[in-house]
């Protein structure tokens, strides 16, 4: 029930973003879901990709630093207050949330919202016990 993700460090410089996604579409990679944080230097660009192996390998041949991790895809309730019931469950069980970010199914009523915790297996645990659906990395590369 977990989802791969890729992190890729680049610098804050115009055409660096452009680079990252020309080598993901030569090595035939298709972008699922994405985040950018940035500081005045560098970014982190964290990544769903259909093909993590090839995406990781592609961008580390054309010099780029590139880690990949493991977080957690949960579908979300697409109405007011949604994300809080999620979140609610995650505090009464002491599960840390290190960041997160967003996307909505082409076809759903649910939006899918990627976690990195600081408990990964407790928060599927926890989630999954009160009837959260936690979506298996499959489901996720092919949406």
């Amino acid at each position: 029930m977990k989802v791969e993700q890729i992190s890729i460090f680049i610098e804050n410089k115009s055409g660096r973003l452009a680079e990252v996604t020309d080598v993901l579409g030569k090595a035939g990679v298709n972008i699922r879901a994405l985040s950018l944080a940035d500081t005045s230097d560098f970014g982190i660009l964290r990544l769903i990709v259909d093909k993590t192996d090839q995406a990781q390998k592609a961008l580390k041949e054309k010099g780029f630093t590139v880690n990949k991790t493991e977080v957690v895809a949960v579908e979300v309730p697409d109405r007011p207050s949604g994300l809080c019931g999620i979140l609610q469950i995650l505090d009464s069980a002491g599960v840390n949330v290190e960041y997160m970010y967003a996307f909505v199914e082409r076809c759903g009523q649910n939006a899918v919202i990627i976690f990195r915790f600081d408990d990964t297996e407790g928060a599927i645990r926890v989630l999954t016990e009160k009837g959260v659906t936690v979506l298996a990395g499959e489901r996720v590369y092919s949406m």
